[in-house]
């Protein structure tokens, strides 16, 4: 059984629109609904203080390869867990005293921590991408924490969009991208942070930071007292956001531009004249916040995209990263 979903193959993309009516829009008030759509089996959307999510029941495989069809996800590509606490964690992974340290500092929250599954753990096979590791986190909005207590155990959540393009910081993106495709979306506002999480790799000698994300690399570095080291571009793929082109609009976007050419949009960064500002007072909280829904604001008028110099520092980045990403060459 396990063997069988670990070949799991997602459907050609005319192939994997399933005949479902548009999602459900669940108000914050409807958290319960949405956990008996969680326990039948059903894919629902939700927010998080980074973007919103994708979720399944992370124990249910036939319900995980729900997730690898609506995105149209390669499933190489492992998942993030999202848990209610620390103890739940500590249920599904071996449980390390950096680990502890960095959850009791930054969970709930942005960061996810990589650790070796451990015996008797009950997650699903395709959620790892059959990798001895799990990638598994605790969000700090209220809405996820809600869902996750009345659901009552782990939740798998990538990002709620199809595979590869803009992530959703609002319900509305994720309909767009996916309303035809799982059960429900669980409104409740924009996303405050706007940036997936970091993800720590803690499943070797050293941590290794796997993504950059919305929290910062210098806070990860100043609660452990030592530098971080980073992936390289052609490190094994053992956590999510690593391919090497991902968050991409339909148009080609060009990076680090002092002005758009004929024909560009620009996508600006401090004062400056541009067709939309990430922070025209040049605060990065502001820009990571903004990033994906400018994106998808630009994307929608069809041209390509240039971006202005973003800093390199704090979440700088973790912008950075998906800019590049986004720019990158797709196959």
């Amino acid at each position: 059984m396990g063997q069988a979903i670990l070949h799991f193959q997602p459907a050609a993309p005319s192939e994997r629109r399933v005949t479902l009516p548009s999602a459900l829009r669940l108000a914050p008030d409807q958290t319960d609904r949405a956990a008996a759509l969680l326990a039948q089996g059903q894919l629902v959307a939700f927010p998080t203080e980074t973007v919103y999510g994708l979720g399944a029941d992370a124990t249910n495989g036939q319900a995980v390869a729900g997730i690898y069809a609506a995105k149209g996800r390669p499933s190489f590509n492992p998942l993030i867990v999202h848990v209610a606490d620390t103890a739940e964690a500590q249920d599904h992974v071996d449980w390390t005293d950096t680990a502890d340290r960095l959850a009791a500092a930054f969970w709930p929250g942005p960061l996810t921590l990589v650790l070796p599954l451990r015996e008797g753990h009950g997650i699903a096979a395709l959620v790892t991408a059959g990798l001895p590791t799990l990638a598994i986190r605790v969000p700090a909005h209220p809405a996820a924490q809600r869902l996750i207590r009345a659901f009552g155990g782990p939740v798998a959540a990538p990002s709620a969009n199809p595979s590869g393009r803009i992530s959703p910081t609002t319900a509305d993106h994720v309909l767009a991208g996916l309303g035809d495709r799982i059960a429900a979306v669980l409104d409740d506002g924009p996303c405050p942070v706007g940036l997936e999480s970091t993800i720590l790799g803690l499943h070797g000698d050293a941590p290794v930071l796997l993504r950059p994300g919305g929290l910062p690399a210098e806070a990860l570095e100043a609660a452990l007292g030592q530098p971080l080291a980073v992936a390289t571009a052609d490190a094994p793929l053992t956590a999510p956001g690593q391919l090497a082109s991902h968050y991409a609009p339909a148009a080609t976007v060009r990076l680090n531009a002092t002005a758009p050419r004929p024909g560009e949009l620009f996508l600006g960064f401090g004062p400056m004249p541009c067709d939309l500002n990430l922070s025209a007072s040049g605060d990065l909280t502001e820009a990571a916040a903004a990033l994906f829904t400018h994106l998808h604001a630009l994307n929608a008028q069809g041209k390509p995209i240039a971006v202005a110099p973003i800093p390199d520092t704090g979440l700088g980045r973790a912008i950075n990263d998906r800019l590049r990403r986004a720019a990158a060459p797709r196959g």
